[in-house]
């Protein structure tokens, strides 16, 4: 749906849906560090983050902070449109609550790597890598993982090529977080390919 839009807005639709195998173990591991550190823990839902960002929203309204989770971002991306209505809002919870009851964190993480927009019209991990960098996301350094990932907050504003200021101050945070995550056990299970040798 998001991706869509894009297209109709004029920023163009570049994405190439790959597999969980066909992308760096890199990849997988800055977007957790980045944007959901407790994703293994939670049941879709980041409760103390949600408070967090009631709490701020309800004293500066005029900057609305999010709180969503990779699995709620691939709920909204995957099955909805873009919007803050309580009707949308509840479908989000909906679709939140199926799919990490049916696909599980492994499978939310690979479409979340493949819908996620990483640049003006770039959906997608391949796509991102292959735009920023003229390799396959398979191939992806700690360090061009993790400039994609300090993209995510808003990839049209912190561009990756140019790169903007955020992200040139963002990166190196990104793999300070990949650094501390990489040895816990939970972020093993949901990153590591079993049946694969991972390309680190």
């Amino acid at each position: 749906m998001t991706q869509f839009v894009s297209y109709l807005s004029g920023d163009g639709l570049k994405r190439d849906y790959v597999g969980r195998n066909k992308i760096s173990y890199n990849a997988r591991l800055a977007v957790v560090a980045s944007e959901d550190q407790v994703f293994p823990d939670h049941s879709g839902f980041d409760w103390k983050n949600i408070k967090k960002a009631m709490a701020y929203n309800k004293k500066k309204p005029n900057r609305v902070r999010g709180a969503s989770t990779i699995s709620q971002q691939v709920a909204k991306n995957v099955f909805l449109w873009q919007g803050r209505s309580k009707i949308r809002k509840g479908l989000e919870a909906y679709f939140t609550f199926m799919i990490e009851l049916i696909w599980g964190k492994k499978r939310i993480l690979e479409v979340y790597l493949n819908v996620i927009e990483m640049g003006k019209g770039i959906y997608g991990i391949e796509a991102a890598a292959q735009s920023y960098f003229n390799k396959s996301a398979l191939l992806l350094t700690k360090a061009e993982a993790a400039m994609v990932a300090a993209c995510l907050p808003n990839p049209k504003t912190y561009t990756v090529k140019p790169l903007s200021n955020y992200v040139a101050r963002r990166t190196p945070w990104v793999m300070q977080q990949m650094n501390n995550l990489e040895s816990d056990p939970d972020i093993q299970k949901i990153i590591s390919n079993t049946n694969a040798k991972e390309k680190k």
